[in-house]
């Protein structure tokens, strides 16, 4: 597309607040990158834990106020957002009005990862089965209908959603993102890299989705420790801890959730699940760096919890903190430690976006089953 016909993310913003649209939320995604990075200077914006949340934080200003939010998110979160669409704002419900902006990867014709190829494909028939109206943005020129969306959105008091493909935002980010810059903390690839190298027996590594599993994936291909069976959560969202406690309670050897932040706090009751029913050979990291790394450096709000009280609150005993690279010395000892272990790692914000990603993920699961 010719960067004329792309749509200048803060004329985007003035053209909602000229239709009376001043209220925001939801979460980042990469594909409105550059909206995001605009949209955080606006008092009135909130990133929330999950999709379904910021529809449901939308619903509350317009009961409060009368007017209608925007409720921003990538397509692959559209599932955290039926219920509330279905049972909250539908039609046959309170009838509650809100314009989604919805980042729509995996659309047709596009190249794109193969976690979003499925849900890229079927995006237009769920907003369908919801009763969603939608309009998909490509251009300038486009306002004019767009208006019209929202009018109708307005009219009869109904959700209504702007589809937007990948580059069709101008890029407005500052060089490197300077202003998000975070030097506190490890590495979280060096970190990474030495519990690779620290684990003697056959030990199942699990990973959260975004830079984790890219740099788990990366690493694990140079290192080939033979004690490792790795898998790369490319999708699924705020599921890794999950899958990894139902992974480990039918298994005797060593089972390790590589986690972050902004993925524990999407699903943050799971953790409730995982103190109840963990078994001994189950030990969780946490790579926290209070951003949303991979789509923009959004923060996360991971800062506002005490994660040692958090953990402690439902009864987990063995807690462990690194936050500097003395603090590797630890990994030995949880690793030998026979019981469950929950640590928190303090990581940085990192300098490589060109990593690899995994691929043959069904080639990927035959050999973490096998």
């Amino acid at each position: 597309m010719f960067l004329n016909n792309m749509i200048d993310p803060k004329n985007f913003i003035k053209f909602l607040k000229k239709n009376d649209i001043n209220f925001f939320c939801g979460v980042p995604d990469s594909i409105l990158k550059s909206f995001s990075f605009e949209i955080e200077k606006e008092k009135n914006n909130y990133i929330t834990s999950n999709e379904g949340t910021a529809v449901s934080l939308g619903a509350g200003y317009h009961l409060a106020t009368g007017k209608m939010p925007c409720i921003y998110m990538q397509n692959s979160g559209l599932g955290n957002s039926v219920n509330p669409l279905t049972s909250l704002n539908h039609k046959k419900v309170f009838s509650l009005p809100s314009l989604m902006l919805i980042g729509w990867r995996g659309s047709p014709n596009s190249k794109d990862e193969p976690q979003h190829k499925i849900k890229g494909s079927i995006t237009r028939e769920l907003l369908d089965l919801m009763g969603v109206k939608y309009y998909i943005l490509k251009k300038n020129d486009d306002y004019k209908n767009l208006k019209k969306l929202i009018s109708y959105g307005k009219k009869n008091s109904l959700p209504v959603a702007c589809l937007i493909k990948n580059n069709i935002f101008k890029n407005n980010l500052i060089k490197n993102n300077n202003h998000k810059k975070n030097n506190n903390g490890v590495s979280r690839k060096e970190f990474i890299f030495n519990l690779l190298n620290s684990i003697k027996k056959k030990t199942y590594i699990i990973s959260s989705t975004g830079y984790t599993s890219r740099e788990h994936f990366e690493l694990a291909e140079q290192i080939k420790n033979k004690n490792l069976k790795n898998l790369y959560m490319v999708g699924s969202m705020g599921h890794t801890n999950s899958l990894a406690l139902g992974f480990s309670m039918y298994q005797n050897s060593d089972v390790i959730c590589l986690d972050g932040d902004g993925s524990l706090i999407m699903h943050l009751g799971s953790m409730l699940t995982t103190s109840i029913f963990k078994k001994k050979n189950f030990k969780y990291f946490l790579l926290n760096n209070n951003m949303h790394e991979s789509v923009g450096n959004q923060t996360t709000n991971s800062k506002y919890i005490n994660f040692k009280s958090f953990f402690e609150s439902f009864g987990i005993k063995n807690y462990f903190k690194i936050s500097k690279i003395k603090d590797f010395k630890k990994i030995n000892i949880i690793l030998k430690k026979k019981d469950s272990c929950f640590v928190e790692i303090i990581t940085k914000k990192s300098n490589n976006n060109k990593l690899k990603r995994p691929k043959d993920l069904k080639k990927i699961k035959k050999f973490f089953v096998q």
